[in-house]
């Protein structure tokens, strides 16, 4: 096997797929990445048996072979040359001779024989969208921080892409708040299939300002994300996500419009006292025209900001600081939309000019 190729391409190849080499005692191969040459194709590829990361190579020339080689070893190498220089790289039994100006190396690879295969989507049965690179940033970013990382309820440890009345949507929720974005409009195909969060995390990492696109393939058990030259390659989580569209308050009965910013500001001053009574804020509306945010804490001492607003019917609710933190940084609007009824029903937030997406938190006890 032989390859000549520019150093900045090589390493950033090896930078993306790297991340997903892990150290496991049983299965060593997997520190490594697999290097293959078909008929001057050359594909980078790493996997840890849930998720797989290939990055398609160009290169100058090739010679067909397939080699392994330790994938932090190799990164760490081939990072610190010259981006400059052209790295050529020849594969001998599992010696790896690599050869960049006046600097050369040899490492030590391994067969391919024992590194898995990598799961295949069926083409003719994949359900396939295609959606602009921004668009996908943004939303991922607004629904993921609603999910969990409780193990013990796989179906809430990932994003659940679902289609609901001709719309594409991915919703998130860890039992505390639930966070839903609306990506596709008029689609004919459908899919319920709930992506693993660090999946997700992977493909966001994986983009580069070259993307303009990403295409999103679904079958029974597999998903891949292609962006430009990198594919990632995941399972699916086995798992019933909830009915979170009953979860979504329908009568809140109080609705306010808020300046983000101002609100921003707000909670995170209450934030500050809240830190010893675990974030706990109180968020009241009031007549006429005030809604505030108050925190106490016995140790430090109380919050209470206040913001002007139109207020009809006054009320309160309990809500985690960090929580709606997070609510607000998610939503793009100047001006948002708070909507609750008392301290049981769930608060609603929303960007006021677009109901593409909706963020709900569940209040705390009063």
């Amino acid at each position: 096997m032989n390859i000549e190729v520019s150093c900045n391409k090589l390493s950033h190849a090896l930078n993306t797929v790297s991340r997903v080499a892990v150290g496991k005692v049983t299965l060593p191969i997997l520190n490594n990445v697999l290097i293959r040459v078909d008929d001057k194709k050359v594909s980078l590829i790493t996997t840890n048996l849930d998720m797989a990361v290939v990055d398609y190579l160009p290169v100058s020339s090739s010679e067909n072979g397939v080699i392994t080689v330790p994938a932090k070893l190799l990164t760490e190498f081939v990072s610190n040359l010259p981006k400059s220089e052209t790295v050529k790289i020849s594969a001998s039994d599992t010696k790896v001779q690599i050869n960049a100006g006046k600097y050369s190396s040899t490492i030590n690879g391994a067969p391919a024989d024992d590194f898995p295969e990598l799961p295949e989507l069926d083409e003719e049965k994949a359900v396939t969208f295609k959606l602009g690179i921004d668009d996908f940033k943004v939303s991922v970013g607004q629904v993921i921080i609603a999910s969990s990382n409780d193990l013990t309820r796989p179906a809430l440890t990932g994003v659940y892409f679902n289609t609901l009345d001709g719309t594409l949507a991915i919703a998130a929720t860890d039992g505390y708040r639930l966070a839903e974005k609306k990506l596709i409009e008029k689609v004919e195909s459908e899919v319920k299939a709930i992506v693993p969060t660090i999946t997700l995390q992977e493909v966001l990492r994986s983009i580069t300002d070259d993307v303009e696109e990403i295409e999103i393939s679904f079958n029974d058990d597999l998903v891949r994300f292609r962006l430009g030259e990198v594919e990632i390659i995941s399972k699916l989580i086995d798992a019933s996500f909830p009915d979170y569209q009953k979860l979504i308050p329908k009568n809140n009965n109080i609705h306010l419009e808020l300046d983000r910013e101002e609100l921003i500001r707000t909670t995170k001053l209450a934030a500050l006292f809240a830190r010893s009574v675990g974030g706990s804020i109180i968020c009241e509306a009031a007549t006429p025209d005030t809604f505030s945010i108050k925190s106490v804490a016995n140790e430090f001492g109380e919050n209470d900001s206040r913001i002007e607003t139109t207020v009809e019917t006054p009320g309160r609710i309990n809500l985690n600081s960090r929580f709606l933190l997070d609510a607000l940084n998610a939503i793009t609007d100047s001006t948002v939309e708070f909507h609750f009824s008392d301290h049981v029903a769930p608060a609603l937030l929303k960007n006021k000019n677009n109901d593409k997406y909706t963020h709900i938190i569940m209040p705390l006890n009063s």
